[in-house]
């Protein structure tokens, strides 16, 4: 299985330290590739960011990847929903593209195309903070297919 955390924007050095020590965790367990996707600061509008940031993050797909976009509309996934639908894509040898937009969020046609919405929930995050959020859960998910410790409540 192959996961790649596309998301937009550089991560500052404190979120930097933070995601990479969990990709680096999750390299145990999985092929992860994070790809960064340059901000559209100079666009008009936030329609009009939105609209280029996607546009950025399509050309930077994978081919036949499994995509999840992080939305506030999405599902409320649990961590052990998570590990779930994580094991269904290990066992079926799917790659997966996760998805954060930038600070105006995803194009809505693209979002509305996605197989996968999930959301952290409705509380509000930096796009910086997100992207920590879900590289953890990732590892946690992993960590509870593999029955490891991290994990500490329920079951995968």
């Amino acid at each position: 299985m192959h996961t790649y955390l596309v998301a937009i924007g550089k991560l500052r050095p404190a979120y930097r330290d933070l995601c990479d020590d969990y990709l680096k965790r999750l390299g145990r367990y999985t092929k992860i590739e994070e790809r960064e996707i340059r901000e559209a600061g100079r666009a008009p509008t936030p329609a009009h960011r939105r609209r280029e940031e996607t546009a950025r993050i399509e050309a930077a797909l994978p081919p036949r990847a499994t995509v999840i976009v992080l939305d506030i509309g999405g599902a409320p996934w649990s961590t052990d929903e998570l590990a779930r639908r994580l094991g269904g894509w290990r066992d079926s040898a799917v790659s997966v593209a996760l998805i954060i937009g930038g600070a105006f969020g995803l194009d809505p046609a693209f979002t509305a195309r996605a197989p996968f919405r999930w959301s952290l929930g409705a509380l509000t995050f930096p796009h910086e903070l997100a992207r920590v959020i879900v590289a953890e859960q990732w590892y946690r998910a992993w960590t509870m297919l593999r029955g490891e410790p991290y994990h500490k409540g329920g079951t995968a």
